[in-house]
Parts: structure tokens; sequence; C-alpha cells
């Protein structure tokens, strides 16, 4: 049941991730609108800059959950990488319900708080162009939420190896 549920969790932030990915295109083409446009026509846009900004900013948190599915975030595992299956998995449950998940629990809840004042006040970005700024908060708290849902699935699977060392 713990694997399971460790495997879906992780499976879903593997598609979403793949499917987040796709984010690139919209801003090459962006930027590639955005060069054009300056340097062939002299006519640069008032939003292209800020709009690619805003474009990898959603890749970049909507991807911590896809990197941490595939364990790409920097760790120092000087001594865990020497330790058995079980005593691992003991430091990582310890290390996630310590550190981790106090952590990625305020920023989640803090983040929801920032989008949900944000789009009450239908808040806009303070430049010349001045978009609504309330959408790229929400996809903030939603980058948090999905890192602390793979936080979760890697809690049920350091269980399942505390539990069962031998099936792994």
């Amino acid at each position: 049941m713990l694997a399971t549920t460790a495997n879906a969790i992780t499976r879903f932030n593997q598609k979403a991730g793949e499917w987040f990915s796709l984010l690139m295109l919209p801003m090459l083409f962006v930027a590639v609108y955005e060069v054009f446009m300056r340097y062939l026509f002299n006519a640069p846009t008032s939003w292209g800059f800020e709009l690619t900004i805003f474009i990898y900013g959603a890749h970049f948190i909507l991807g911590y959950s896809f990197t941490d599915a595939h364990d790409g975030h920097v760790r120092v595992d000087v001594f865990s990488s020497r330790l058995r299956p079980r005593p691992r998995a003991i430091l990582e449950i310890i290390t996630l319900l310590v550190i981790f998940f106090p952590f990625m629990t305020l920023m989640t809840i803090f983040a929801a708080k920032f989008a949900y004042l944000s789009t009450e006040m239908k808040e806009l970005a303070s430049s010349s162009w001045a978009p609504p700024i309330w959408p790229v908060k929400i996809i903030m708290a939603l980058g948090f939420l999905l890192l602390w849902l793979q936080g979760l699935g890697h809690l049920l699977h350091h269980l399942h190896t505390a539990i069962h060392p031998k099936a792994h």
C-alpha cells in the first residue's frame, strides 16, 4: 500500500512535469518574437521580456516536484550513502519530518495566502504593461503543493523501505 501510493504520486508528478516542460514552447515563441521585433523592425514590445520571465518562472516552480521525483535536487549524502537501506530510510524519514515538511508546509500555506490575496485584489504587476500577477502567484502555490506531495511520496517510499528492508 505504501509503495503503491508512493509510486502513484511519483507517476503523477512525472506526467505533470512532462506537461509543464511544454511551457518552454510558448516561452521560446515569445523570446523569438521579441528578438525579431526589436532587432529587425526596431519595435520592441512592452510585454515580451516580462512574459518570458513569467513563463520561465512557472516552468521553474512547476518543475520542482518533477526534479524531486528524479532525485535531481542538490543533496549531500556523504554519510547516508554508506548506510544500509533501512538506516538510510530512517534517516530520510527523520529529515523529511523535521526539515522538509515543516518548511514546505509553511511555503505552501504562505504562497496560497499570497495567491488568494492577490486574486482578491486583482493585483497587477508594477510595470508599464501591468499584467495580472495573481496567476503567477497561484502557480507558485501549486508548485509548492506539488513538491509537498512529492515529499509525501518519498516519505511513504522510505517508510516502506524501513518496514520491509529486504524488498529493496
